[in-house]
């Protein structure tokens, strides 16, 4: 959530970050409400005041011998009118925010305005692989002469945008999970295994309620309502939510291995064939807790433990920088870590890394305290690590062989039983 004062105190200057976001926003109806709000405090304040001034004079009217019949008269009447004051001021507090809480992330000033057009390649990495495309197999031929994938009984069991694992491709899928949360682990991160299921706060703190939720699949019947969740990163920034932390606490580093459930996944376009785009998919996700000065470093340290990952499986990829209107409603800064799909023939993303900065901390209120005793508001940054669905087809067409086989990178055969090639099934 945006900081209120940030907004009074620099209207125009919010307007304009957020249209470098393709969000228009009219400041004139929230600085209206959080004018009438301060009045209104401000009368509800002096009110209560003279209420205990004219009830102190009570005891001293009465051994006076005077009537305070209208001492307490007049403390009814102001009684009254606080109480409809303090109405408005709960009605304008919820309308402050409802006007509020749908605002998107203000976006980092360095970030490129517009959409996914904007967006600016960076650094590559890798040279992809050269294939005649007419001898060549794409990621759904492979997984299927191979055995790994089964698309259409997993069509039969559940739909469209769905697949099983079978065989070595359940156990390659596995590897690469392994791979991630082994790599991990090395680097001092710890590791938690959240709830699928989360309540509607946990939504609101990671930013996707209200504006998204519809984009979730909800549980019928569950009282309160709940969702299942999109990516690990919903359960892991609710962690800390309504705490307070110590600055010698931070920063935390977490990771979490889930799978991820999305209504979004339906694009149908014909080039997001087999696992590219799916309802669901597996995802070992990042998440860090800092202090409000340190979350630029950690967001490097994320981008280049994303790198490490990819390059240890020696895939070529690319870096995007992502434009302001591109990145999602919750972050401020995001950069994408994308595979080459060698029959797709572009770049696919497999890893976002985003820096939310104080934004989901205000929806969540989560808080540290620093060497001074001072409260402040904690950044949250989060980065895939990885989501395999991308990696596992980019991974088969790159190492594909002339002989229709695949040959498994080396920092996967640990974890495949010193497995080095998956032959075609005869």
């Amino acid at each position: 959530m945006i900081d209120l004062r940030y907004i009074e105190e620099k209207p125009e200057e919010v307007k304009a970050r957020l249209k470098r976001k393709n969000w228009e926003f009219d400041p004139t109806p929230i600085l209206s409400l959080l004018k009438e709000r301060r009045t209104l405090l401000q009368e509800v304040e002096a009110s209560k005041a003279e209420q205990n001034r004219l009830s102190s004079l009570v005891p001293i009217k009465k051994k006076a011998g005077e009537d305070v019949k209208s001492i307490f008269e007049e403390v009814k009447s102001l009684g009254a009118a606080n109480k409809a004051k303090e109405e408005r001021l709960r009605a304008v507090e919820n309308e402050i925010k409802s006007l509020v809480e749908v605002l998107p992330n203000l976006p980092d000033e360095d970030l490129a305005a517009g959409g996914k057009e904007d967006n600016e390649p960076f650094y590559k990495w890798g040279t992809p692989r050269v294939f005649d495309r007419s001898k060549m197999k794409d990621h759904v031929e492979l997984a299927e002469s191979l055995g790994l994938i089964d698309y259409k009984r997993a069509a039969k069991i559940s739909g469209s945008g769905t697949w099983i694992y079978t065989g070595l491709g359940a156990r390659l899928e596995w590897a690469l999970i392994n791979y991630f949360v082994s790599s991990h682990l090395a680097d001092g991160y710890e590791m938690i295994l959240p709830p699928h299921i989360l309540n509607y706060e946990s939504g609101y703190t990671a930013g996707q309620f209200p504006k998204f939720k519809d984009e979730v699949f909800w549980l019928e019947g569950s009282e309160p309502r709940k969702f299942i969740l999109p990516t690990a990163e919903t359960a892991l920034v609710n962690v800390y939510r309504n705490e307070i932390l110590s600055h010698k606490d931070l920063p935390k580093k977490f990771f979490a291995y889930t799978p991820c459930y999305r209504k979004e996944a339906g694009s149908y376009r014909t080039e997001e064939r087999g696992m590219i785009r799916g309802y669901q998919f597996n995802k070992v996700e990042m998440v860090q807790y800092t202090e409000d000065d340190k979350s630029d470093v950690a967001f490097d340290e994320l981008v280049k433990k994303a790198q490490r990952l990819i390059e240890g499986l020696g895939l070529a990829y690319q870096i995007d920088k992502l434009a302001a209107g591109d990145c999602s409603h919750s972050m401020a800064r995001t950069y994408d870590i994308e595979v080459y799909i060698p029959s797709m023939g572009i770049y696919k993303e497999v890893s976002s890394v985003s820096n939310a900065r104080d934004y989901q901390a205000r929806r969540g209120m989560i808080r540290y305290r620093d060497e001074n005793g001072k409260i402040h508001f904690c950044h949250t940054l989060n980065g895939s690590g990885l989501a395999t669905s991308r990696v596992f087809p980019a991974l088969l067409e790159e190492n594909q062989q002339p002989d229709g086989s695949v040959v498994i990178p080396e920092a996967l055969r640990p974890f495949m039983g010193g497995l080095e090639l998956i032959t075609p099934l005869k």
